[in-house]
């Protein structure tokens, strides 16, 4: 699998516009593109499923471990020509005192990938080449093939950059001028999603495609792609990682051995949910259920058959008086809530979840209040699931991460989801009933489990209320 990684000396430095451009320009040429994102965020990947057609995946070596993160890449760049990795942060910054892990390098090392740096040029000339000499060095296990100069002010700028970078022995892969059209456009927690400006992001990922395409040497980027050594591991599998797959089915048997039935999972989505993994559908549906996309922000009912409901992370804040004004649904969400419904909620689905969120209605399961912080909150976790609940059972650790603007009060229920263990120590959450609620984002595929128990609660749900159905005169 031809692969590269695209890295740069720290954020801003222009890894999205590279990456994105990279991989629509590749598209564009015929070629199936893989796209890939180190580390936790949700919104990059969005603008990489534009640019190439298939599911941005995400490869985090602190939430699914070291060991996951060929497999899981395998799994998505399955049938592709090429993948393109677009790092996180600078090339080796990870998780705050755990040295590499979860850094771009490490992800570049575990897929033994060729790395291309993106350097802002903006304000420097020959002192370019004493930065890139130093990224190459740092760590000889991380293989720099090439630079990419973003923010390059003249022809002659150009050239400056050029000398001293042949002096250093560095390939100029491609050179980039100041384009501020292609910006896109952000807010309190990044860039805005896709999801939000669907029509504007298709001519920003057009746009930057040609930009790339203008500016670097896509053969030769190729070409050092293909130097990328084969992967000696087996790649992910939904099914395969599932171990309580035959439980879960086990579970939804109904009259008899041969007849099964396959539990409605309601997954949110539409621009108010944005925030979601790949491989959280597919272990669901390897779990045996019918997943099902509904938008809090246009639909008045849930979808039909509904088992169980998957709130997860989004802007709920930005569309407060929206979701507030969808009464119907919010009194559909509080009902199959209070009913004992089964319901996994994180982040934006916490808030969704509460009474009001700035002052405007939610949907009242939780007796908890949110509003917008000026604090962010931005970290990894490790957690411990303190209560049983539909998603996992208590003792069950997780890693994960927050990533908010909010506040919720309380902070956590007399029922807490996670007890942190680091860096702080401290409860969060909520469960009642079957609502599981929480800031806590995860990657199931560190703990497929949760995606089985989650399936099975989904199907007991929805034989209980068959029965009760069947039951009434």
């Amino acid at each position: 699998m031809p692969r590269l990684v695209v890295a740069a000396p720290s954020s801003g430095s222009g890894k999205t516009t590279v990456a994105t451009g990279l991989m629509a320009a590749f598209a564009e040429r015929g070629l199936a593109v893989s796209p890939h994102k180190a580390g936790p965020d949700y919104i990059d990947p969005g603008y990489h499923a534009l640019a190439t057609g298939r599911p941005g995946r995400n490869l985090d070596a602190f939430m699914c471990g070291p060991e996951l993160v060929a497999p899981l890449f395998a799994h998505g760049a399955a049938g592709c020509d090429l993948a393109v990795v677009e790092g996180v942060m600078g090339l080796y910054d990870g998780a705050a005192g755990r040295g590499e892990l979860a850094s771009t390098a490490q992800v570049a090392k575990l897929l033994r990938a060729p790395v291309v740096l993106v350097v802002d040029a903006s304000s420097q000339s020959r002192s370019v080449a004493a930065l890139v000499h130093g990224f190459a060095s740092f760590d000889p296990q991380v293989r720099l093939g090439g630079v990419i100069l973003n923010k390059v002010g003249s022809d002659r700028h150009e050239a400056m950059l050029r000398e001293a970078l042949e002096e250093a022995g560095m390939p100029v892969l491609g050179v980039l001028r100041r384009a501020p059209q292609v910006a896109t456009p952000s807010r309190h927690l990044g860039l805005v999603p896709v999801a939000e400006r669907h029509a504007d992001a298709l001519a920003a990922v057009a746009a930057l495609a040609e930009q790339v395409r203008g500016g670097c040497d896509l053969d030769a980027l190729m070409a050092l792609a293909r130097t990328a050594p084969p992967l000696s591991c087996e790649p992910w599998s939904p099914e395969a990682a599932s171990p309580a797959f035959e439980a879960a089915a086990s579970g939804r048997k109904r009259g008899g051995a041969a007849a099964y039935e396959r539990p409605v999972v309601a997954v949110a989505g539409g621009a108010a949910f944005t925030f979601s993994y790949a491989e959280h559908a597919e272990l669901l549906t390897a779990a045996g259920a019918e997943v099902v996309t509904f938008d809090p922000l246009r639909d008045e009912a849930l979808p039909e058959g509904t088992g169980a409901l998957v709130i997860g992370g989004g802007f709920p804040e930005v569309y407060a008086p929206e979701l507030s004004a969808n009464e119907p649904l919010r009194a559909a969400v509080s009902a199959f809530a209070s009913a004992g419904g089964p319901v996994a909620a994180e982040c934006a689905g916490l808030l969704y979840l509460a009474r009001s969120l700035d002052g405007k209605p939610m949907c009242g399961v939780l007796d908890a209040d949110a509003r917008m912080s000026e604090r962010l909150t931005l970290g990894y976790r490790e957690a411990v699931a303190v209560s049983d609940s539909s998603l996992a059972a208590a003792g069950t650790r997780l890693r994960g991460h927050e990533f908010h603007r909010t506040l919720i009060e309380p902070g956590a229920g007399s029922a807490p989801a996670w007890g942190f263990t680091h860096p702080e120590r401290r409860v969060e959450g909520f469960v009642r009933q079957g609502v599981h609620a929480s800031y806590l984002h995860t990657h199931w595929a560190a703990e497929p489990s949760v995606a089985a128990r989650f399936t099975g609660a989904a199907a007991a749900w929805t034989a209980a209320v068959r029965d009760a159905a069947a039951a009434r005169p």
